[in-house]
């Protein structure tokens, strides 16, 4: 990478003299500017009349897109043969707009938090001028969005709490409560899980680590009053190791043993439930058994389901009848 900066410097340096049509400018002249360049932005005394040769070349040349008009005027003197010509303003490739535009997608999935909100303006014009430069091409990256989602206003002021160390007051309403409860929160860390928010840390004195789903908070409000109860070394990736999704309880981790079908079996291979997901055995049919080591949860319950007749839970015994449960229970809803 530095040689790739060092470069690019001496490309600017020659610009920015040859974009100076009030003098002449030999190839002396030009060492002796990007010489001065070089010693102010990196450090470096000397520069050789090869290397400036050798970068007109390469200005002049479209493998780096500049094909820049560089002419010899009178056998000596260095100019852009279009005067309107630089290469800070050259159009951009269709590699570089399709980069811009992924980026401006990848940009536009964080748009709940201030930083990127301030960046709008920028994002907006940038999707503005790869629009226009593609002629309309169809998007090739589609992200799974939401818009819709409820408590993706309160991300913000809850990421700003968690860095500036404030209490706040949280408006809540689970699906079980009928009434709203206010409580004060202690922010720790805001953890995604499928395209929904949950806001974790401690509520008021209590020890226990609480997940509030953001769509089920009314109102965030700070709580300037209240001391803040810092994270005391808690790590989410080390939190959530034995467990997929959010409900992390006081349980032991089991080893769970899943058939998968043939038909399900290179979903789960490609993307395992979890990261302990290993392969014990290949059937001759094309099944294979799976292992996971995992808290038994909903979410696993729900993974699990997810799947239908192609998963089958052959231990522990508890989870097993509990799916098995479950299903029996989902099969009347059907029968008759």
């Amino acid at each position: 990478m530095p040689a790739n900066r060092n470069a690019l410097i001496r490309y600017r340096a020659i610009d920015a003299c040859l974009t100076n049509r009030f003098r002449q400018w030999t190839l002396e002249l030009l060492i002796e500017k990007v010489g001065e360049a070089l010693y102010e932005y990196e450090g470096i005394f000397a520069i050789s009349r090869r290397t400036v040769q050798a970068d007109l070349q390469m200005m002049r040349s479209d493998k780096l897109g500049y094909n820049a008009p560089i002419i010899v005027v009178d056998k000596k003197y260095y100019t852009y043969e279009d005067p309107t010509y630089s290469i800070t303003n050259g159009p951009l490739s269709g590699h570089d707009l399709a980069q811009i535009g992924e980026a401006v997608d990848v940009l536009k999935q964080f748009k709940g938090f201030s930083h990127f909100q301030n960046l709008a303006g920028v994002v907006q014009k940038l999707e503005a001028h790869v629009f226009a430069a593609t002629a309309n091409q169809q998007a090739v990256i589609d992200f799974e969005t939401n818009d819709n989602l409820r408590g993706l206003p309160y991300l913000d002021p809850l990421y700003q709490a968690v860095v500036e160390g404030r209490a706040v007051w949280i408006t809540y309403q689970s699906f079980r409560a009928k009434e709203r409860q206010v409580f004060p929160f202690h922010v720790w860390w805001l953890k995604e899980f499928r395209n929904r928010w949950f806001a974790v840390g401690v509520t008021g004195n209590r020890s226990a680590i609480t997940h509030l789903a953001l769509d089920r908070m009314v109102d965030v409000q700070p709580a300037p009053d209240l001391p803040y109860r810092p994270n005391p070394g808690h790590v989410p990736a080390h939190y959530y190791r034995h467990a997929i999704g959010v409900t992390i309880g006081e349980v032991p981790t089991l080893e769970v043993l899943l058939r998968v079908d043939r038909q399900q079996a290179p979903y789960l291979e490609t993307k395992p439930l979890h990261a302990t997901q290993t392969v014990l055995e290949r059937h001759d049919n094309g099944d294979v058994t799976i292992c996971l080591h995992v808290q038994h949860n909903y979410e696993l319950e729900r993974d699990i389901l997810a799947f239908g007749e192609g998963v089958e839970v052959l231990s522990p015994g508890e989870l097993r009848d509990r799916i098995g449960k479950r299903l029996r229970r989902a099969f009347g809803q059907y029968a008759g």
